[in-house]
């Protein structure tokens, strides 16, 4: 049974939130913002139709209470809420709340959520529809007999995983068996703590992988397409900093396969909505199921650029019932695109946090450029929740071409007051293996030091440092001080650049 949404709840903050608006607005729906007080005077509450405030600015006093934003729902006479990605997406408990309520959840049922949101009974819903799974045990370990058990069947190396992990908390590499019970308590523990589950499991472990997800869709009618892949594999922590679509090592037939695999994912937990499958891909390119985010994923523009979807419109037609309007045989690739996340960190610093104040913001332009941002010059970013400033995605013709729009879209980007990942966007992009393609998730470990930051100079940089050069040489020419030679002593312009350009900044 359809129904038309005419307001949503965006139970969500920043730059997602306002992506959300943007689209809702173009379909003439209204919308309404919640917000804590560090976001107050954030752009999303002030372009939405409506805006409540939740609490302070602690997730768990705001973003996190579901009875308050349920109520802001129906206090609004808002029909639907949407959750973004982060915070309540991927909570279950959330999802059913929502719908007793008499409200529209944007999103996957309450039971695909649980299905996919632990590892193990993701595994199990997924092994009956003929979906490549990595080799290992088939449940939660109880003791170390079933470890060994399972080890015996996948041999050294291999990965302890928590069930219900994510971003590398709980995971484990063991090479050695004398290793291996040392190494299992501590990935419990860490389960325990982090999740409240302790459960953990084994697999293979994958020593070059590459990380490939495919983006599916799915109605309440049972249909079910997949919208090509995006390698997600350059990560620090075990979580992303760059990705694209399409692929730069996928065939046309690998590509159709993960595509069915994934969309066999989906019809084993009776997806409905956006949603992500993530594969694992090996160096000899098999792939391997990993996991499903029940959500919107952060990557999703390029997506949207190289299929010219609205991912966010589909979602909301999906959550009225309406039936998907195109099928698998509609969708092409063109072109391709490259996100790079832009995080208000220190790349030379271990990627740690660099909160502060944005000194100066100014986004680039330009053909085939898009910045989904959350923040203005003098804005400062909160302590509360995750440093991402923004998503800076490119469009081209071809892979080289977003690659050299990406770096003149990094050039034109002016970011001062906090540390990001700019400058480390720009190494990669620059960098022989990724331009190449031949990389995996050890981007990081393999070939970045800090020091190789010390080497790049943005355009900006380059000019400055030229007229750094003009100016000692004059100063040089008019000083009484020469060298033996009877020749001026003109510092390396470029060295002295680099030495203070922090403290220009």
């Amino acid at each position: 049974m359809n129904m038309e949404i005419k307001k949503i709840v965006v139970a969500n903050r920043g730059e997602i939130a306002l992506r959300i608006m943007r689209t809702a607005r173009e379909m003439g729906i209204a919308t309404v913002a919640v917000y804590s007080d560090a976001d107050a005077h954030s752009p999303f509450v002030r372009f939405a139709d409506e805006a409540v405030r939740l609490g302070p600015a602690p997730s768990s006093q705001s973003y996190l209470l579901m009875d308050s934003i349920i109520e802001v729902a129906k206090q609004t006479a808002a029909q639907a809420i949407h959750p973004g990605y982060g915070f309540l997406s991927e909570n279950a408990h959330f999802a059913e709340k929502v719908e007793k309520e008499g409200l529209i959840f944007i999103g996957p049922t309450a039971a695909a959520i649980r299905i996919m949101g632990d590892k193990l009974s993701a595994k199990e819903a997924v092994s009956h529809f003929d979906v490549p799974l990595v080799p290992g045990s088939a449940g939660a370990i109880k003791n170390l007999a079933e470890a060994q058990e399972a080890i015996g069947r996948t041999g050294f190396p291999v990965l302890i995983k928590a069930a219900a992990g994510g971003g590398g908390k709980g995971m484990r590499i063991v090479e050695r068996a004398e290793d291996f019970e040392e190494q299992m308590n501590l990935a419990v523990s860490e389960a325990q703590s982090a999740f409240g589950d302790g459960s953990v499991f084994v697999e293979k472990y994958v020593g070059s992988p590459r990380h490939i997800e495919i983006q599916i869709l799915a109605d309440s009618h049972g249909n079910v397409v997949h919208l090509f892949e995006r390698e997600c594999s350059v990560q620090r922590r075990h979580q992303k900093v760059i990705e694209e679509a399409p692929s730069a090592i996928l065939s046309a037939e690998l590509r159709a396969e993960m595509g069915a695999a994934a969309v066999n994912v989906a019809r084993s937990c009776n997806y409905r909505g956006a949603g992500t499958v993530e594969f694992i891909f090996d160096e000899n390119h098999n792939f391997f199921f990993l996991e499903m985010n029940t959500r919107l994923q952060v990557e999703h523009p390029v997506t949207e650029c190289i299929t010219g979807m609205d991912l966010v419109r589909e979602m909301i037609y999906i959550a009225e019932g309406k039936p998907l309007s195109f099928s698998q045989e509609d969708l092409k690739i063109h072109g391709h695109s490259i996100e790079l996340r832009v995080y208000a960190e220190s790349p030379r610093n271990n990627f740690l946090p660099d909160i502060g104040t944005l000194r100066e913001y100014r986004r680039p332009d330009g053909p085939g450029v898009r910045v989904d941002d959350g923040f203005e010059e003098g804005m400062e970013v909160p302590i509360y929740y995750d440093p991402m400033i923004s998503k800076l995605v490119v469009h081209a013709q071809t892979r080289t071409a977003a690659i050299e729009r990406m770096i003149r879209a990094i050039d034109e980007y002016k970011i001062t007051g906090v540390e990001t990942t700019l400058d480390f966007g720009r190494f990669v992009f620059q960098h022989p293996a990724f331009v190449s393609g031949d990389f995996d998730t050890h981007f990081v470990k393999n070939y970045f030091q800090p020091e190789n930051l010390d080497s790049i100079l943005t355009q900006e940089e380059e000019e400055v440092a030229a007229l750094l050069a003009v100016s000692i040489l004059e100063s040089s020419k008019s000083s009484s001080r020469v060298s033996k030679g009877g020749q001026p002593q003109v510092k390396n312009a470029t060295s002295e650049w680099k030495r203070n350009r922090g403290a220009l900044s």
